[in-house]
């Protein structure tokens, strides 16, 4: 994971036709990676333009990105719509110290990336650079051709997310708990997001969100694609954030070991040794870029590194 990766282990939507929504947004009790102001799917067609001019004034009236808040984006309308070119010329021009990422549905085509990107560079606030943009992938051609898409977003494209239900649909698919069905395109997606080093690659909503039985399913699916390669997960309620960053964060055992391994790494640099051992574990060059990626991550999720370094000090290789 670069240095400059954003961190989104939760992509949490909030409908944009609700005002309340809007508000209450800026007022969750606990830090969220990323809030993404919904146009497309929760909106209703009736309702695209007053929400899309409620959501140029909610964003309008921010001074600066709250500190509770690590991104703000926005999902537009599918290019294949009417309202698309609208949603882009109207919140695109905001600065990106408020509004830094643009959120694509139904991404089917390099076109309809490259579409999105022209548009951007055309309307972005001078002295800016173009918004970062994340591709939602819900079809059966969309995974075919995720190459081609990823190389059409070179400079903009930051991440990508798996739509179940409307890859569902285009498969004739009926979604099951184990989420087998689905495991080829999951799989694919978050390749070509590690292959071409996007920061982000969001998991398939969870649609159980209430009560115990809501919360377990929602951890065991977070675990599912963690192991998949994913790094985060759409969230359709705030109460799915907070486990959905702690599930997608490294855990205390794995951020332990690693600066383990990173502070005897360097002992051994300096000791001109090429192999060792730690815990009778042999300890090799990607066993060693695996932990400072562990170590990097874990700074970002606010995990104390450094009091970890402290503890373990005296750590040397084996």
């Amino acid at each position: 994971m670069s240095t400059t990766s954003t961190l989104r282990r939760a992509l949490l939507y909030v409908p944009s036709s609700s005002q309340k929504f809007l508000s209450k947004s800026l007022l969750l009790p606990h830090t969220t990676d990323n809030i993404t102001y919904d146009l497309e799917d929760s909106v209703t067609p009736s309702l695209k333009p007053t929400a899309r001019t409620n959501l140029l004034s909610h964003l309008s009236s921010l001074p600066k990105l709250p500190p509770n808040i690590g991104e703000l984006a926005v999902r537009i309308n599918a290019i294949s719509t009417p309202y698309a070119l609208t949603d882009l010329t109207t919140l695109v021009p905001l600065p990106s110290s408020t509004l830094s990422t643009i959120v694509i549905p139904k991404v089917n085509s390099p076109s309809d990336l490259t579409f999105v990107i022209d548009i951007l560079r055309q309307v972005s606030p001078q002295n800016e650079p173009p918004k970062k943009v994340i591709a939602l992938i819900e079809s059966a051609k969309a995974v075919m051709d995720l190459k081609q898409i990823c190389e059409a977003g070179k400079g903009c494209l930051d991440g990508l997310i798996f739509a179940a239900e409307d890859f569902a649909l285009d498969l004739s698919l009926t979604r099951t708990p184990s989420l087998r069905e689905f495991l080829y395109a999951r799989s694919a997606i978050a390749t070509a997001a590690r292959a071409f080093e996007l920061s982000s690659t969001i998991d398939l909503v969870c649609t159980s969100y209430k009560g115990e039985e809501g919360k377990a399913r929602l951890e065991e699916e977070c675990r599912d694609g963690k192991e998949v390669g994913f790094n985060g997960k759409q969230c359709i309620h705030p109460s799915q954030v907070e486990i959905a960053q702690r599930m997608f964060a490294p855990d205390e055992k794995e951020v332990e070991w690693a600066v383990r391994v990173v502070i005897a790494d360097e002992k051994a640099q300096a000791a001109g040794r090429g192999a060792w051992t730690l815990d009778d574990k042999m300890i090799d060059a990607p066993v060693v870029g695996k932990a400072h990626s562990v170590v990097t991550k874990a700074e970002k999720c606010g995990i104390d590194v450094e009091g970890l370094r402290r503890k373990w000090q005296v750590q040397v290789p084996e």
